[in-house]
């Protein structure tokens, strides 16, 4: 049993020895320690300040990245739209220009056309009066005698000119 009571000389050296101990760590061990806790509780404090700032300043990053992508995205929708309203403009362009010279070519067809008309036209009474010259002098050169002679001579180059006058409406309507 006597190791489960102590003796009051172990309990003064115990004490004694404790205390001395307590002494040394206090003025040797405390203070590096304390140092140490407090300045590895200063970098833990920092370290969490850090990545509270970095996570806000990546929060803002973040951000920052889906306004521009936004406006990337408008922004090619604007291009987009430019481009299309170009090709659109080309294109009715196109078909103006198109149009324009469709009618300037029926124009000058037209125009062509009626000059070709006019020349015929101008041809035929060109040969009609040629013609009609050509029997003139027929009738006034040839002698006639009697009028039964002038008669026949006169059925002779209406029928003549009847045939001519065929042959050119025939020319003339193809």
């Amino acid at each position: 049993m006597d190791l489960v009571k102590p003796d009051i000389g172990l309990i003064f050296w115990m004490t004694l020895s404790f205390l001395i101990l307590l002494y040394i760590l206090k003025k040797f061990a405390w203070k590096p320690i304390l140092n140490s806790l407090h300045e590895r509780e200063h970098t833990i404090e920092d370290a969490l300040t850090k990545a509270e700032q970095t996570k806000k300043e990546m929060a803002g990053l973040v951000a920052d990245h889906e306004r521009l992508l936004t406006e990337a995205k408008a922004e090619r929708d604007v291009i987009l739209k430019e481009a299309r309203e170009a090709k659109d403009s080309i294109i009715e362009e196109a078909k103006e220009r198109a149009a324009s010279e469709e009618q300037r070519l029926l124009k000058i067809a037209r125009e062509a056309i009626q000059n070709e008309k006019m020349a015929a036209v101008t041809d035929l009474k060109n040969e009609v009066a040629a013609m009609s010259i050509i029997i003139s002098e027929k009738i006034l050169r040839q002698k006639l005698d009697n009028g039964e002679d002038q008669k026949k001579h006169i059925e002779e180059l209406l029928k003549d000119v009847d045939f001519t006058k065929n042959q050119y409406s025939a020319s003339a309507s193809s």
